[in-house]
């Protein structure tokens, strides 16, 4: 005996997601959307640049190779230590507490450290600096050396925070920097050319594509179901009204509406999420329009109507909840048409603005490096990212289409436990 797949107790909701799962290409596209989303949440706490914006610029490191590695001496900065939370960090970033310099060759001179800094050059031939040892290790805001001893090795601190005086052997100092303080640092992706990490610039230029998709589909969704289901439910002049407002916008090119309404309000990180937005909401109430029109004349409604249901409880209660299968999936395809149109604005320089990483902003500043084979990475990897993440919502869009479909017949039998 045999029995559908789907089976007649299953909610509609599970039925979707059956379909959804047997279609492969929209399970690759849902991963690669999970785990951007699992970087838009981390964040800094996975980049190995966690300072605002990943923007920590070491200038003599400037478009290295994918796997670069270079030793860094960590040098206290005289300020007070910047503390945050975990969740601080993760969303915001860190303050470096250390300065740090690059180092092709250090040696240790008495209560000093000579350090000759990269140049990459060969022969290297770095400006060789002299660092106190008390200066690399401790804060002298907060430490103030009373007594240099080079004789005995030995330094003597006044201490601020439990007004006393410490002596520190310099032996001890050179072991602390040594297994602590020098550091090696390798840049899986390379370096930019403002020798900023990019990698951690890939990471935290994540969260700028997907809060664009995000914040701007909302504000499509929003006006687009509003004024649709306004203009489909009530009909007459109301209907005429908006259908000519929509095709005013609609008749506008998507790229300059954008660039006009980015001028208004002004370049920025959300100022582009209300442009992008305000630009997506047409083709959501244009389906939302139709499907309602077609809906008002079903009995179920008229049913509401005959008891006496309030305009605002039918359209909020029964025609919204039967019209958003289509809706999802033109939210789907406007997430993706929005990661694209927030890279072509950051490209011609008014989408976010530095320090802010952004996917287009990189291909922007690196645009001409494209001819020179040591450095194409420098726009291939955000070219291709925004590429894949692109094709990763119109692929789930496609398969929520299918999912959605009233007509799909799944017909596999399977063999029944009775």
């Amino acid at each position: 005996m045999f029995r559908s797949k789907i089976e007649r107790s299953d909610s509609l909701g599970k039925i979707a997601w059956k379909r959804f799962r047997r279609n492969k290409l929209s399970m690759f596209g849902l991963t690669i959307i999970v785990i951007s989303v699992v970087i838009f949440v981390l964040g800094y706490l996975i980049s190995p640049d966690a300072s605002p914006d990943a923007n920590e610029q070491k200038p003599e490191l400037q478009i290295k190779k994918p796997g670069f590695s270079i030793k860094l001496l960590k040098i206290r900065k005289n300020e007070s230590l910047h503390d945050v939370n975990i969740f601080e960090k993760m969303w915001s970033g860190k303050q470096n507490d250390y300065t740090y310099v690059t180092v092709y060759d250090y040696t240790f001179s008495g209560n000093d450290i000579v350090v000759e800094e990269y140049t990459g050059n060969e022969p290297n031939r770095g400006t060789k600096i002299r660092y106190n040892l008390a200066d690399v290790v401790y804060d002298i805001n907060g430490n103030m050396p009373v007594k240099n001893d080079e004789a005995n090795g030995t330094i003597e601190f006044y201490q601020y925070t439990t007004s006393k005086k410490i002596k520190v052997n310099s032996k001890d100092m050179q072991a602390e920097i040594e297994k602590n303080l020098l550091v090696s640092k390798k840049y899986m992706l390379g370096t930019d050319r403002l020798g900023r990490d990019l990698l951690s610039r890939m990471l935290i230029g994540t969260r700028v594509s997907l809060s664009v998709g995000f914040i701007a589909v909302i504000i499509s969704l929003f006006l687009g179901l509003l004024l649709g289901s306004i203009s489909g439910y009530f009909r007459g002049w109301i209907d005429d009204f908006i259908m000519w407002l929509i095709n005013v916008v609609w008749s506008i090119p998507t790229l300059l509406l954008v660039i006009a309404i980015t001028l208004v309000l002004g370049k920025g990180f959300w100022q582009v999420f209300v442009a992008v937005g305000l630009t997506m909401w047409v083709e959501v109430a244009r389906i939302v329009r139709g499907q309602v029109l077609s809906l008002r004349e079903k009995e179920f409604i008229e049913a509401g109507r005959a008891l006496g249901f309030k305009h605002y409880r039918l359209i909020m209660r029964h025609v919204l909840p039967n019209v958003m299968g289509p809706v999802i999936v033109i939210a789907a395809s406007n997430f993706a048409s929005a990661i694209l149109t927030e890279a072509s604005l950051s490209f011609l320089g008014i989408g976010a603005q530095p320090p802010t990483a952004s996917w287009g902003k990189m291909i922007n500043d690196h645009w001409a490096y494209i001819f020179t084979a040591d450095a194409l990475h420098l726009t291939f990897i955000p070219g291709v990212s925004i590429m894949i993440m692109v094709l990763a919502f119109m692929l789930v869009g496609n398969g929520l289409r299918d999912a959605l479909d009233s007509k799909a017949i799944d017909s596999k039998p399977v063999m029944s436990n009775s």
